[in-house]
């Protein structure tokens, strides 16, 4: 099975990805991952990422391309291989097609896990950190007994500046408006699926095993 998966920051895409990669025993590729990988191994192409990551700038389209046509190629894809956090663009999504069409595959589907924007508020800037210990709570999922006081050490809770709303909105609104063409791009090639993001962690991921029980050899 070979999958893309999208979701927006909150929507629970790290923790479902580690659920379909126990169970199918498929690689999960995503982009840093698949650069630190080809750094370490001291390819032309992980040497070429290397030298833009070490000045703090974008890796261009061609490098990362490069690289992900190097990891498909590896022997642990030929069963599948779950996708995240590439392709970002519509370009990077056509270069993908090239790729999997040269190597005689193709996306089975591309699984967005889809969360209402207010919820995604709540999940994102609920999250509290003690000044002292480091402990995380959340104020809705996993609320301290007494508010603004870390359970473990007693310390004080503070929320980090990337967890205001004012940030979270941002992120997300630059999000949406990043994942729509690609969203829009699967769904023409008919390998868009949704699954419902705002169920219980559980249930999200049985609708996600419904799905894919057809690509089970």
């Amino acid at each position: 099975m070979n999958l893309v998966l999208m979701g927006l920051p909150g929507a629970g895409k790290g923790t479902q990805a580690e659920r379909i990669v126990d169970k199918y025993h498929i690689p999960h590729i995503s982009t840093g991952d698949m650069f630190r990988a080809a750094i370490k191994e001291g390819t032309e192409l992980g040497l070429k990422a290397k030298s833009f990551m070490d000045k703090g700038e974008l890796v261009p389209d061609e490098v990362t391309i490069g690289i992900v046509r190097e990891r498909l190629s590896k022997k642990d894809c030929e069963a599948g291989f779950l996708l995240d956090g590439f392709p970002r663009t519509v370009p990077q999504a056509e270069s993908l097609e090239a790729i999997l069409s040269d190597l005689n595959m193709q996306i089975d589907y591309c699984i967005n896990i889809q969360v209402d924007k207010e919820i995604l508020m709540e999940r994102l800037t609920g999250r509290r950190i003690c000044k002292n210990c480091g402990a995380t709570y959340h104020l809705v999922f996993n609320p301290p007994a007494k508010p603004g006081e870390c359970d473990r050490c007693g310390g004080e809770l503070y929320q980090r500046a990337d967890d205001n709303e004012e940030t979270v909105q941002n992120r997300l609104e630059v999000n949406i408006k990043q994942t729509q063409p690609l969203l829009d791009f699967y769904e023409q090639k008919g390998y868009l699926r949704s699954i419902n993001g705002q169920q219980e962690i559980n249930k999200v991921f049985a609708d996600i095993e419904n799905l894919l029980q057809g690509l089970v050899k």
